[in-house]
């Protein structure tokens, strides 16, 4: 438990573990979180896993944890850190994940709530019939090895020269969907075999499809540029890199315990083990990654084509009548070479994102030019039950966090223990009462991805508007639920 873990109060929303803490602590852990937040983050180890990421060599200014904080493999889900190549700084697979790019885009409609009454149900059922889920599930694109080694080099570019999309989604996508330091070289032959049949699959888990309405606009000026306003529709898809992203990383974090050693990097925990940036391995693992990074986006970008369809069959009219547009498509688990300014000077630093979402503030050159006024739309997902947000990135962000805003409510139960607190309950059927339809390919899914599961979103979203991190937009609600 992290009960023990000294803690200083910066301010109502921030906390300090210094750096005396432990012996080889580099710099002190910060937590965004408030008093309620704080005391459930102390239930496991995740503030001690704070302090253990400050151990990283080269890691510049704090270990940071995000307000969704919780116990994760090495890292904190929740946890960001940014390391200096120039300083020996290092690449943590744990820093980053196992579902690489896990991450969120949403669709906006020109529905609202009135045209879909009594309809969503149906509505959901052909989601659900067109859009492979589930745990190990296929799709419909078959690739060859080469045709799949092309779609990780080329990022979601690949999709779109395929017709699934248009060229404009991927100015709205999150790097333009690619990371070009993706070397279709770096993954495993065993990645590639897991990869190749789960182009356009949701996966299990959190992960869902979730149509939504505007339940409230609280930032009017920037909803309007996005399009959304009260009663609207939309479409919210979470997912990853699927099967291929989790090989990267499982065949990294198993083998890299020697790579460490052989580096004389000594880490409190055994799931930090790093490699030096700027090392042969350290090159190979960020080429991959960027493999999986690349594989999301063509993912997502693939779902939401079928989205599109389901849409245009389901209410028998264009593309451009039901204005099916993306909003934009944020990644979750995520390492980048980016530029920061660090004591008054701009470095390229590499910033891990491990469950935490790049918020960049209006007038940065990596959003698109419709968002510039208003900042880069940031995407909070809830989960089945509970609320969703819209927020934009905030210019005391990259001051704080390195653009960096949380990425959910955050769990607050195992997934066992969710089980057994709602074993008899007919999941679905009481979801329904509350108007939400739900369908899911497996029973365990509906037990496990409870929204009491949960942290409050309302209350962990609260935090990063007070705190500067990220402006609230629009609350979404869901009405109807895809999941695994």
């Amino acid at each position: 438990m992290s009960k023990n873990i000294p803690l200083s109060k910066i301010d109502q929303y921030r906390w300090r573990i210094p750096k005396s803490y432990m012996k080889g602590m580099r710099v002190d852990g910060i937590v965004y979180a408030n008093e309620k937040l704080l005391r459930q983050a102390k239930s496991d180890e995740a503030l001690q896993q704070v302090a253990n990421v400050a151990h990283l060599p080269g890691i510049v200014k704090h270990s940071l944890a995000m307000p969704d904080l919780h116990w994760g493999y090495g890292f904190v889900i929740g946890g960001v850190a940014a390391t200096d190549p120039q300083a020996d700084g290092v690449v943590s697979p744990g820093g980053i994940g196992y579902d690489l790019n896990c991450g969120v885009r949403l669709i906006r409609t020109n529905l609202n709530i009135k045209h879909v009454d009594g309809k969503i149900k149906s509505l959901v059922g052909k989601l659900f019939d067109n859009i492979p889920c589930g745990v190990g599930s296929s799709g419909k694109i078959r690739l060859s090895v080469q045709e799949e080694k092309e779609m990780l080099s080329k990022g979601s570019r690949w999709a779109v020269e395929r017709e699934y999309g248009n060229i404009e989604d991927l100015q709205f996508t999150e790097a333009n969907g690619f990371l070009d330091f993706a070397d279709a070289g770096a993954p495993s032959k065993r990645a590639l075999e897991r990869g190749k049949n789960q182009l356009g699959t949701l996966g299990s888990g959190n992960h869902f499809l979730e149509v939504q309405v505007v339940d409230r606009v609280l930032y009017r000026e920037a909803a309007e540029v996005m399009g959304l306003s009260e009663g609207q529709i939309c479409v919210m898809i979470h997912t990853g890199s699927r099967g291929f992203g989790y090989q990267v990383c499982d065949e990294h974090v198993k083998t890299w315990i020697d790579v460490a050693k052989k580096y004389g990097i000594n880490l409190p925990d055994r799931q930090l083990a790093s490699a030096p940036i700027n090392s042969k391995e350290g090159e190979d693992y960020i080429a991959a990654m960027a493999c999986g990074a690349n594989y999301a986006w063509n993912n997502r970008q693939c779902i939401m084509h079928w989205v599109r369809q389901v849409f245009m069959d389901f209410f028998e009219t264009s593309e451009h009548e039901l204005g099916l547009e993306l909003v934009y498509d944020v990644a979750h688990n995520i390492g980048k070479f980016e530029k920061h300014l660090v004591d008054g000077e701009e470095r390229e630093l590499f910033v891990h994102r491990k469950g935490a979402t790049r918020a960049f503030p209006a007038g940065h050159p990596e959003i698109p030019e419709k968002y510039q006024n208003i900042g880069q739309p940031v995407l909070i997902p809830g989960d089945m039950g509970t609320a969703s947000y819209v927020l934009v990135g905030s210019p005391s962000a990259m001051e704080q966090t390195w653009g960096t805003t949380c990425h959910g409510a955050g769990r607050m139960l195992s997934r066992r223990k969710a089980v057994e607190l709602t074993k008899g309950r007919a999941i679905a059927q009481h979801l329904e009462k509350q108007g939400i339809f739900v369908r899911a390919e497996g029973r365990r899914t509906l037990h496990e991805e409870v929204p009491e599961a949960y942290k409050d979103v309302d209350e962990v979203v609260k935090v990063v508007d007070a705190a500067g991190l990220s402006r609230r937009v629009a609350r979404m609600r869901p009405v109807g639920v895809i999941k695994g």
